[in-house]
């Protein structure tokens, strides 16, 4: 009897040592477990995506367009090409005190070469490629740089219907808007390259361009968060999982956007 009591003490106490290991693994696992409640995905767009994406923009679909922002202003002439330094005036008024036409024949063989106002469409069209750029998103020292092609029309008084074509040199900037929970872009114009205009409309067409893309183009909505939330089916477990997206951040490298996507994982209905 006492061995068999010995050997039944010796069990109860390996029973306890037992249950006190599955008890620590039960609260390593719990902890695991409520760690892995969240997570996050890794999502990486290289440059080769976005020149994919913009060839099938331009190749199904039209060009993008839209008005040229003029901001209720008319064309303005910098006072230093006026004879009167003091004095602000338009390009029709420039004209008209600066060009003596000989005749009347000579003021109308001017505007037989350029378009009426009813056919030109001030507007800016966006394009793949404009005289060897080409409209594209480069990833390069933290930032993201986007050359934009374009070509476009511009009525100034007088004048007629001008045509320019050219290239925007911008930086895109991320940032989140969390209050309607999406990851968007805005685009910065650096500088403006157009070609086909005179240096006397260049700076003027230049601050026009800028001003177009800055109201029409920004911001760009590159991610919505609620639509990359979803539910996994769970099988043979009946029920569901929901992944229900609940922030973003990115990094930029040579050559790739690296969107991280939160996570927070529930039980599904």
């Amino acid at each position: 009897m006492p061995e068999d009591f010995l050997m039944t003490k010796e069990q109860a106490m390996r029973k306890k040592h037992l249950s006190l290991i599955f008890a620590v693994f039960a609260v390593l696992m719990c902890a695991s477990l409520a760690k892995a409640q969240t997570s996050e995905v890794s999502v990486a767009l290289n440059e080769r995506f976005f020149d994919a994406l913009l060839d099938a923009i331009f190749k199904n679909f039209n060009a993008p367009e839209f008005p040229l922002a003029k901001n209720n202003s008319k064309f303005q002439l910098p006072a230093s090409t006026l004879k009167n330094p003091g004095l602000k005036a338009s390009v029709a008024e420039y004209k008209m005190a600066n060009f003596n036409f000989q005749s009347s024949g000579q003021l109308e063989n001017l505007q037989l070469k350029t378009k009426t106002v009813t056919e030109c469409n001030e507007s800016i069209r966006l394009l793949r490629e404009i005289d060897g750029v080409r409209t594209a998103v480069r990833f390069r020292d933290g930032k993201i740089y986007a050359p934009i092609a374009f070509s476009g029309s511009y009525n100034p008084p007088l004048v007629g219907c001008i045509d320019f074509q050219g290239w925007a040199e911008t930086n895109i900037d991320l940032e989140y808007d969390r209050q309607n929970r999406r990851l968007i872009g805005r685009v910065r114009v650096l500088s403006v390259n157009l070609g086909g205009v005179s240096n006397l409309a260049s700076g003027v067409l230049s601050r026009l361009v800028q001003g177009s893309i800055d109201r029409k183009i920004n911001p760009i909505e590159i991610l919505q968060i609620d639509k990359l939330s979803f539910v996994v089916p769970v099988q043979n477990a009946g029920g569901s999982l929901k992944m229900k997206a609940t922030a973003v951040r990115h990094e930029i490298t040579n050559g790739s956007l690296n969107v991280h996507i939160s996570y927070e994982f529930s039980k599904g209905n």
